[in-house]
């Protein structure tokens, strides 16, 4: 049987993917001086093309004429952060708040900061802050609202989008958002209709694009979604979700032989999802071909791998780093230090190469460099993915206490990630909390990750731990369904 495809984690996350997509924007609203105003609108008409140095060259123009203009200081901090010189945009972003304590802008940019840090919830009065400072910003009430929206305030979620209408009743996120948040109450006729009024996805906006093809993938309109997504993947290759869903359209439309030619690579890597691997197993067998499906198979039914691994390679990643993933693969751990020290040397503000070179410390044995990469990178940003690989640091460190207040740390900051609580449940099973285990699995599979057979097996265990017999057998009765079943190879 094939598992249903998680859909719901990706509807969680589509009002924040869309960050940063608006139309119309306007940093210049209050600036003083009209010469700043034109140069501040001429960078962010740059930066949208792509020419990040000629939008230097304006903000080094308007930050001459303007020094302690918090405009110029949140647009120094959007083009530094574009360029990759993360951390200096954190610093730019700090300036422009201490020039403008009550200035929107700065306020909404430190929001979006801690937001990457800290979690969704954590960013919340940040945003208020900001819309106490101008409640009729628009870029402001549209961040609030896909943050709202991903932390699971529904109620709170419309509210923002009504205060989005008006004052800017003209903005297409309005009717985004709405679908979004009728996609999630699977009311998918309504959903499509509230994307086409937004012409967002008309337009190639990738995130309306993606809630376009998780439409037609659940009114079964598989070629369609198909078509969307090879155009998505082509231009983000390195998304895992985005593969995944790509994979359930293609095999929905019968085309086994092609996700074989386009997954069957990555999932004979280490690091591919069993979701991914399923699928790959599951086109095997629909050709026919059972020696090739049934180890794969046997990959897919235990589940999600319990350590990260690091540095893979794949197609799609930045050339800069395909050697260092090369030298990875093939066990060479010092080279790819080296080579990554030397990546630091070169972008010392690149919050990416200090998580790549965090990696490349843990694979050489050196945890506790990890961590201080890892420490340099999280100033930032924060993803699941370097959460995971920082506690494992830490664990290896022999710092179980400091593993386990980061996974609950970001749980509590990002209670809609499905593998973060996954990994917390597992820790705390490890502990005998087989109370605490169950709320995480259960809320893990409410959002969607109930198709993976080792989080099934987990909280059957809870169940049983627990003296839930009911739940044991319902549980039970789940995973017969889910997990794949095994093949003898012939």
């Amino acid at each position: 049987m094939t598992c249903k495809p998680d859909t719901r984690f990706l509807l969680l996350a589509l009002a924040l993917a869309l960050s940063g997509c608006s139309d119309t924007y306007n940093p210049t609203a209050k600036a003083v001086d009209p010469d700043v105003a034109v140069l501040l609108d001429e960078a962010e008409a740059l930066m949208v093309d792509g020419a990040l140095a000629d939008a230097g060259q304006r903000l080094d123009d308007a930050r001459g004429l303007a020094p302690d203009d918090p405009d110029v200081w949140v647009a120094i901090a959007k083009l530094r952060y574009r360029g990759g010189e993360h951390l200096t945009a954190l610093e730019a972003a700090d300036r422009a708040l201490a020039l403008g304590r009550d200035h929107a802008p700065a306020l909404q940019m430190r929001a979006l900061f801690v937001r990457d840090v800290h979690g969704l919830s954590a960013s919340l009065p940040w945003f208020e802050a900001a819309l106490a400072a101008d409640q009729g910003n628009r870029e402001v009430w549209a961040e609030y609202a896909a943050t709202l929206g991903d932390s699971g305030a529904g109620e709170d979620t419309l509210e923002a989008v009504r205060e989005l209408f008006k004052v800017a009743s003209d903005d297409p996120r309005v009717f985004y958002f709405q679908a979004v948040i009728a996609a999630r109450a699977g009311d998918w006729p309504l959903a499509r209709s509230l994307l086409s009024r937004s012409g967002m996805a008309v337009r190639g906006v990738p995130a309306a694009a993606l809630l376009d093809a998780i439409i037609s993938l659940e009114v079964g309109n598989s070629d369609s979604a198909a078509a969307t997504l090879e155009q998505l993947t082509d231009r983000q290759p390195a998304n895992p979700r985005l593969k995944e869903l790509l994979a359930k359209a293609l095999m929905q439309s019968g085309r086994a032989a092609e996700v074989i030619d386009r997954f069957g690579a990555e999932a004979a890597r280490s690091g591919a999802s069993p979701y991914l691997v399923m699928l790959v197993a599951r086109a095997h067998e629909r050709i026919g071909d059972r020696a090739s499906a049934a180890p794969l198979l046997a990959r897919a039914n235990g589940g999600a791998q319990a350590k990260p691994v690091v540095l893979v390679a794949q197609p799609g990643l930045a050339p800069l780093t395909q050697e260092m993933r090369g030298m990875a693969a093939s066990g060479d751990w010092a080279g790819a230090n080296a080579y990554a020290k030397n990546l630091s040397d070169r972008f010392s503000t690149s919050a990416d190469i200090a998580s790549l070179a965090g990696d490349a410390a843990l694979g050489a044995g050196d945890p506790r460099a990890a961590l201080e990469n890892y420490s340099l990178a999280a100033k930032v940003k924060r993803p699941w993915p370097l959460t995971r690989k920082a506690a494992l640091a830490y664990r290896q460190s022999d710092d179980d206490r400091a593993a386990d207040t980061l996974l609950a740390r970001h749980v509590a900051g990002e209670p809609t990630a499905i593998t973060a609580l996954f990994a917390l449940a597992q820790r705390q099973a490890e502990t005998g909390d087989w109370t605490r285990v169950a709320v995480l699995l259960d809320q893990a599979m409410l959002l969607g990750g109930g198709h993976d057979p080792a989080l099934i097996s987990l909280r059957i265990k809870a169940a049983r731990a627990l003296g839930e017999t009911d739940d044991v057998e319902r549980f039970a009765a789940l995973l017969a369904q889910v997990r794949p079943r095994l093949l003898t190879q012939r």
